[in-house]
């Protein structure tokens, strides 16, 4: 399971990468569509393809956290912290969604829960404890994508919503790895 897991992470690490993602994904709410008017950018299509692969990845958040809720392995208090996180996904989707339609784009769709169950094999979860380690391998792409992107967007704005982003990511990260009882990494520079 934890070779198949890192597998999914890796194949998710190298779809970011094809499509210019290396940075986080997380939420600003109300500052989002005033951040995108500051620009003083006026090529923004290169910020806009990265958004696209950033709301592609929250697409894939919200469709984990709602596959695995339905599985009937989690309990009560995991459910309720995995609606929490998938909460925080749909309210990052929004915000990205919005600010893809303000730029002049159309927002990516997401793929069915089919799609979804297949690429990220969620028929091999057995247990809550593997539910919890395709999360948090989830979590850790999703904050390692976003922290690798942020330089390159042109926004400066968009920059720091990316990193508000990572953050959420990370938070989301560090509670999964603690209730999976896995100790933090010693060697610093842990995203990114």
């Amino acid at each position: 399971m934890a070779d198949d897991t890192r597998q999914k992470s890796e194949g998710r690490r190298l779809f970011l990468r094809k499509v210019g993602l290396v940075a986080g994904v997380g939420f600003v709410g109300a500052a989002i569509t005033p951040a995108l008017a500051k620009s003083k950018s006026s090529d923004t299509s290169g910020d806009v393809a990265v958004m696209q692969g950033a709301l592609a990845l929250e697409h894939e958040g919200i469709a984990a956290y709602e596959l695995a809720g339905g599985s009937g392995l989690l309990k009560p208090p995991t459910l309720k912290l995995a609606l929490l996180f998938q909460g925080h996904h749909k309210q990052h989707r929004d915000a990205l969604a919005a600010l893809i339609k303000k730029a002049g784009g159309t927002p990516v769709g997401p793929k069915t829960n089919a799609e979804y169950t297949k690429e990220l094999n969620i028929g091999a979860l057995k247990t809550e404890g593997d539910v919890v380690a395709l999360a948090t391998k989830l979590e850790l792409g999703a904050t390692n994508a976003y922290t690798g992107q942020v330089a390159a967007l042109q926004d400066h704005q968009l920059a720091h919503l990316f990193t508000q982003l990572a953050t959420d990511e990370t938070v989301h990260w560090t509670t999964l790895n603690n209730a999976a009882g896995t100790p933090i990494p010693e060697k610093a520079f842990l995203f990114g």
